[in-house]
């Protein structure tokens, strides 16, 4: 006898169990010799071994076709429960590329080969620099491993940082008290939160500091342990900055450096310290340093050819 309990992982129970749980009794049907018990956002099923891992199989398929289509209709759930879909292997790629499954049916995966490697190494690695131009995923997908540590009970709480760094402006021209200047730079940190944490949860992460969002200077004199800890925009730390940021990592913590080295906002006699970092760091075990570039780009397809034009321009100079 074989148990096993799926999680769906913040998804809308509703969303996949169906209207008077219509989808989830066609399951039921599909499986009558397995024990099937769904409670919130938990299914529990025992039975024999091999049909507990069709179950799960059959589950994961499901799953992937609600990312898709953004629903599950009884029509869909029973061409699949009568299909090939059993078939389907839990050691295929797709499955694996799944770090977290967000609101509204967003499946949050690794899309490209760089942003895989991005999710092994975190799997190995205590520290990680995640370095690339704009729409490389490389934010986005560090929030989404820090909410999947936070679900599995590997760390504790959530810090995500940048550096308050003015792209030609001046904070202090910007209207409102402290957290209306800063917020606007964490606006992205923002908005990755928002499609993964479900938004009355995400409240009560921010409140009870669970989930924490602050400028870079905010992190001095801290140590940061349990806690999975994400800088973006290190490109546009001083060297003595991102220092002070490294050295806080507490012994049971998770770090990951993001930055675009093409987009550093410093003043001119202020060197980065990402650049320093990636000179200095880049032999330590347990440090990795992934480079993404255009080829991870998954906004629309304009921005590879502009990231290309702007590419050849540099490298005219």
């Amino acid at each position: 006898m074989a148990e096993k309990v799926i999680e769906l992982r913040e998804i809308d129970p509703i969303q996949v169990y169906g209207i008077n749980d219509s989808n989830l009794e066609l399951i039921k049907k599909r499986f009558p010799k397995l024990k099937i018990v769904a409670r919130g956002d938990k299914i529990k099923v025992t039975g024999d071994d091999d049909e507990v891992n069709q179950f799960e199989m059959v589950m994961n398929l499901l799953l992937e076709k609600y990312e898709k289509q953004g629903t599950l209709s009884e029509n869909l759930v029973e061409q699949i429960l009568s299909g090939g879909g059993v078939k389907i292997s839990l050691e295929t790629e797709e499955i694996k590329d799944i770090i977290v499954f967000g609101n509204y049916g967003i499946i949050v995966k690794a899309r490209t080969p760089n942003q895989r490697r991005m999710l092994e190494s975190s799997q190995k690695n205590d520290m990680m620099f995640a370095i690339g131009p704009a729409g490389t995923g490389k934010t986005y997908t560090a929030v989404a491993l820090a909410v999947k540590a936070l679900r599995d009970k590997e760390v504790k709480k959530i810090i995500l940082c940048r550096p308050a760094v003015e792209a030609g402006e001046h904070l202090g021209f910007l209207p409102g008290d402290l957290k209306e200047k800063l917020d606007p730079y964490l606006q992205p940190l923002y908005d990755a939160l928002f499609d993964m944490v479900p938004p009355e949860k995400l409240k009560s992460y921010l409140e009870n500091h669970v989930i924490q969002i602050a400028p870079l200077a905010f992190m001095r004199g801290r140590t940061l342990d349990n806690a999975f800890v994400i800088l973006d925009e290190a490109q546009n730390a001083t060297e003595s900055q991102l220092k002070m940021f490294l050295t806080r990592m507490g012994a049971s913590a998770k770090f990951v450096i993001t930055g675009d080295v093409t987009q550093i906002d410093l003043p001119a006699h202020q060197p980065s310290g990402l650049l320093q970092a990636m000179r200095v760091l880049k032999n330590i075990e347990g440090i990795d340093f992934i480079t993404l570039d255009e080829s991870d780009v998954l906004r629309h397809r304009l921005v590879k050819k502009i990231l290309s034009v702007y590419d050849k321009e540099k490298s005219k100079k």
